[in-house]
């Protein structure tokens, strides 16, 4: 026990900038991992037990819930993380009441709305579990808003703590309920409970207390910064999330099951791993936003380690799904398998148009994510709907992952090249060692899978193990022969964490 307080104490991020970004990645590495592995767990339960087609009301409680949340954000967190002044108390109260109204109007439009939306959908048997959602909206308002520190001063052992609780809660509450009940409401009384226990947490750790104090001027400047953030989420949603709410609308509730556990799946690990990077990123950006050519340096950096992991992440799932799905899912899941796979590029490409955002952000250009947003929604209303048509999720799959091929991100490429002022090659670089020991590593994946006829779980174990193999001997390889410069990042990294 005391060797583990000592590992905490010293993984506590302090230091310089180098030694806190580095222990904060591993704070946020750990709990996204961790996170990422309880909530995994669970929809692998989940599916076993509910089914494509209960899943697939829930994935309409939640698309309204995401839907009233992006339409309402108005980016007062960022607001707060932008600001140079260490302490922003004087505005917390401000951000709290702020909060509280919105989370107040999401869930009574929700409660109130839900026949509505059960009817857009076909789905009367969704009314119930939207209703009960909309507690959560409300119980958010309501958390400490102290919280920001834990980004602002990348206190990310706090947040480790506070997000892994609920996560658990969420888990244990879920499987218990589908256990004795295998519904949809398994689903949403765990999510309610997560939101719950995020409530109380948020007060247990962090020592601020809010109260009714309403500072006009405060509330005018977040919301100022905020404004290009809050078109900058509905665009969000809309490129995100409005491909779900076509398949709910256009297909079927099974269809929406297939679709969102394809993408939720396909997608943990890569843009998982550059939502980490990302999230930590953004404060240290903010930071060096004066300083371009630092800017630069750290940027290209965080690109090479985003790319080092996300690149194999992605070629390997869409490698091993057919027999993950069988294995782990079982035989009502196999009608997503294509689209899993499709989705898995998609995840890559989201990863790496991720470490765009937090640059724009930290040098004041917002604007610049809202612009593309919609440019890129106006191409997915193009194309959804044909594709879809003739060819199911698959379609759809299709067409949020050809656009981002083009023309999206070489649009994302030549602004970043400018914010930045790099070079085409100092960028492409970051990309070409990863996507080469990643095609070896996908080649000896799917040899084997074609020529293994076993157990469906022996044989994802050893696909798995195949993939981990492949992919860093290749890495030795290019590091050795062209000096990649993978190992001396990874060594900074280390040395910053221990120092």
């Amino acid at each position: 026990m005391k060797r583990l307080f000592e590992l905490i104490r010293r993984l506590t991020p302090t230091g310089n900038a180098g030694s806190q970004i580095a222990k904060s990645l591993v704070w946020v590495g750990s709990q996204n991992a961790l996170g990422r592995v309880i909530q995994l767990s669970m929809l692998v339960i989940l599916a076993r037990l509910v089914g494509p087609t209960e899943l697939g009301l829930v994935g309409i409680a939640l698309l309204a819930l995401s839907a009233l949340r992006k339409f309402t954000e108005i980016g007062l967190n960022a607001a707060l993380i932008h600001q140079k002044e260490d302490n922003v108390d004087s505005y917390l109260d401000t951000v709290w009441l702020l909060e509280i109204g919105r989370g107040v109007l999401v869930g009574g439009i929700m409660f109130l709305a839900a026949p509505l939306i059960a009817s857009f959908f076909g789905e009367p048997r969704a009314v119930g579990l939207l209703q009960a959602t909309a507690i959560v909206p409300v119980l958010t308002g309501l958390k400490n808003p102290g919280i920001v520190y834990f980004d602002k001063n990348l206190d990310f052992h706090k947040e480790f703590a506070y997000q892994i609780g609920a996560e658990i809660v969420r888990f244990v509450v879920s499987v218990a309920y589908a256990l004795v009940e295998p519904t949809a409401w398994a689903f949403v009384v765990g999510f309610i409970a997560g939101n719950v226990t995020r409530f109380g947490l948020s007060y247990a750790i962090d020592s601020y207390r809010p109260w009714f104090r309403f500072d006009m001027d405060a509330a005018k400047e977040l919301i100022d910064y905020g404004k290009w953030m809050t078109g900058s989420s509905i665009l969000f949603f809309l490129n995100t999330e409005g491909d779900d709410a076509f398949v709910g609308w256009f297909l079927t509730p099974a269809a929406l099951g297939f679709y969102q556990y394809g993408y939720r799946l396909s997608n943990a690990p890569a843009t998982e791993i550059t939502q980490i990077i990302a999230r930590v990123m953004f404060p240290a950006f903010s930071k060096l936003q004066d300083d371009t050519e630092r800017l630069r340096e750290v940027y290209l950096k965080m690109l090479r380690m985003t790319s080092f992991v996300s690149f194999p992440a992605a070629f390997g799932i869409a490698a091993v799904t057919p027999t993950f799905v069988r294995a782990f899912l079982g035989p009502d899941w196999t009608g997503m398998i294509v689209a899993m796979q499709i989705l898995a590029v998609y995840g890559l490409l989201r990863s790496v148009g991720k470490t765009f955002g937090p640059v724009w952000k930290a040098t004041g250009r917002p604007d610049i994510i809202t612009k593309l947003s919609a440019f890129r929604l106006v191409l997915i209303a193009l194309l959804i709907y044909p594709l879809t048509a003739r060819y199911g999720i698959a379609g759809t799959a299709l067409t949020v992952t050809l656009i981002y091929v083009f023309p999206m991100m070489p649009i994302d490429i030549y602004i970043i090249r400018g914010t930045i002022d790099a070079t085409y090659r100092e960028i492409f670089y970051e990309f070409v060692y990863p996507f080469t020991a990643s095609v070896v590593m996908f080649a000896g994946v799917w040899l084997v899978h074609l020529n293994l006829a076993i157990n469906p779980i022996l044989k994802f174990a050893i696909l798995t193990v195949t993939g981990i193999v492949l992919y860093v001997a290749s890495v030795l390889v290019l590091e050795v022969q062209f000096d990649w410069g993978i190992r001396q990042n990874l060594n900074t990294l280390i040395t910053n964490v221990k120092s």
